[in-house]
């Protein structure tokens, strides 16, 4: 295990902030060398650099740090189990997976993104480390700083306290689901999905906080998960029954109205959150197109994409739906929602799921 001092004194006054990396990593070598890469940038100083998870963890109780970057491959407890309490030990620190297990497939890297990750890096060999992968380091490193974090609440007059328990909600009748997701937000899908009957016809259009590059297979998961098909949104597509629509990684999905119902369109104007795809636009559009005929579900995530957009969905009538703190990996994004008052329940997945289920035929 090493640990390694602050080499930099405080950020100066008035000058770009330092961004704090915290490695865990089993390689002694990796360790060194992925110090010296980020040391090389200025923006960023390694606080410490550690062999195992549960070293990490113990840290992470005692300081705080804006940056993890995490092996899967380790002896004891591995990366990806450790993954949920990393996140939640961090308090909003972002988690770079960093691993050679990361090149094994999209499977992999999903599957750590459902987990907390907000990003995946493969590593290379011994050896292998230099040139352009120190490039693409800092830039994955300037990416996650510069990310919104889960400092900002939505702002928001309170109201009663929110609905806690899934069997005594009744929900007015709805034509269409609209889900916003992040940090964790695949594995509650997930487990959302799996109680949805296959009789369930509503459409459902779900944003998740995904690079571009994984839309395609995550669309194949959730279509299996669902029993139902799933497709990546095109521009001009035509919204239709029991199907699920995803937003590109690489755009807004929204919701207009046409001659024949209602149809995507897909948009990359700024939004509130500062992310892409953000669930605001589809929030608003949504509550605009289908008023108080919406169901909003806002999933584990990250910051606050989606209170806005919630509190437009309430304003027009409609319900929302939020995960529990209990079962998110980051209650960011539903805790926004929940403490503006813009819940309509606090549910795990799950009883989410049965309750979107209990609207079949409406």
């Amino acid at each position: 295990m090493t640990s390694l001092p602050s080499p930099h004194p405080l950020d100066p006054p008035n000058g770009p902030a330092t961004g704090r990396v915290l490695i865990v990593d089993d390689s002694v070598v990796a360790r060194s060398v992925l110090s010296r890469m980020i040391e090389g940038t200025r923006r960023f100083r390694v606080v410490a650099a550690l062999s195992e998870a549960r070293a990490a963890l113990d840290y992470l109780a005692r300081e705080t740090v804006d940056i993890i970057l995490l092996d899967i491959a380790m002896p004891g407890i591995d990366g990806l189990t450790a993954l949920p309490d990393v996140v939640a030990a961090g308090k909003g620190a972002k988690v770079l997976i960093v691993s050679s297990s990361a090149d094994e497939g999209a499977a992999t890297t999903l599957q750590a993104l459902a987990l907390g990750a907000a990003d995946t890096l493969v590593k290379p060999g011994v050896g292998a480390f230099g040139g352009r992968f120190a490039e693409v380091l800092e830039e994955r490193l300037a990416k996650l700083f510069d990310m919104p974090g889960d400092a900002v609440i939505c702002a928001a007059a309170p109201s009663p306290r929110p609905m806690s328990a899934g069997a005594h909600i009744q929900l007015d009748p709805f034509h269409i689901v609209a889900i916003g997701a992040s940090t964790g937000g695949i594995h509650a899908l997930s487990q959302l999905f799996r109680q949805i009957p296959a009789s369930f016809q509503q459409p459902i259009l779900v944003t998740q906080h995904l690079p571009p590059s994984f839309m395609s297979y995550f669309a194949t998961q959730l279509a299996l998960l669902g029993s139902r098909p799933c497709d990546v949104a095109t521009d001009r597509m035509r919204i239709r029954p029991g199907r699920i629509v995803i937003a590109p990684g690489e755009a807004h999905l929204k919701v207009v109205r046409t001659s024949e119902g209602a149809a995507i369109r897909l948009s990359t104007e700024w939004a509130r959150s500062g992310c892409m795809p953000s669930v605001d636009p589809m929030f608003d559009s949504v509550a605009e197109v289908f008023g108080a005929r919406a169901l909003g579900v806002v999933l584990s995530g990250m910051g606050r994409d989606g209170c806005d957009g919630a509190g437009r969905l309430v304003e027009a009538g409609a319900k929302v739906l939020v995960q529990d703190q209990a079962t998110s990996v980051v209650w960011g994004m539903p805790g926004a929602v929940a403490t503006a008052g813009r819940a309509s329940a606090v549910l795990p997945p799950e009883e989410i799921g049965r309750l979107i289920g209990r609207g079949s035929g409406r």
